[in-house]
């Protein structure tokens, strides 16, 4: 499927480009999303005469994501979980636990889905993660996965 994207999607491409993707990843994520139109006669005409419109558009978030990644900038999160002895964790850390700690520290609300984690925790440990703010704009931020005192717990 041919498909004009309305927003710049990592490893795809910018605002305007027309590029090919799989019929499944433009029925199920690309159109709903209203992220690209299909390459249609009539989509690349009202496209053409919305151009500019859309490339404002897309340089307002990326701006916009600019100033959350300057807020996300330095900051850490810690995790208290529950752990073995030596270390392991019982649970696991999703994204969406990282999301609600920057929420709690930074005042930021994210998606889950822009806390790109490219490796599971499976032990307590200090660690860097990446937010994808924009496709354009992304920022580490400090993880901190502590163990329960189990002492504490106890009493």
């Amino acid at each position: 499927m041919e498909v004009i994207l309305l927003e710049g999607v990592e490893k795809l491409g910018e605002p305007g480009d027309i590029v090919k993707v799989a019929d499944g990843f433009g029925r199920n994520y690309l159109l709903p999303r209203r992220i690209a139109l299909r390459a249609t006669k009539t989509n690349m005409e009202i496209f053409e005469k919305q151009r500019e419109e859309i490339i404002k558009r897309n340089i307002a978030k990326r701006e916009e994501a600019a100033l959350v990644a300057q807020k996300l900038e330095g900051v850490s999160v810690v995790l208290v979980r529950q752990a073995a002895e030596d270390g392991k964790l019982y649970g696991s850390v999703s994204g969406r636990d990282i999301a609600k700690g920057l929420l709690d520290v930074a005042g930021v609300e994210l998606e889950a889905s822009q806390i790109v984690l490219t490796d599971r925790f499976k032990e307590i440990g200090m660690y860097d993660v990446a937010v994808a703010l924009h496709p354009e704009v992304k920022v580490k931020v400090g993880l901190q996965i502590s163990r329960i005192d189990q002492d504490s717990v106890h009493s």
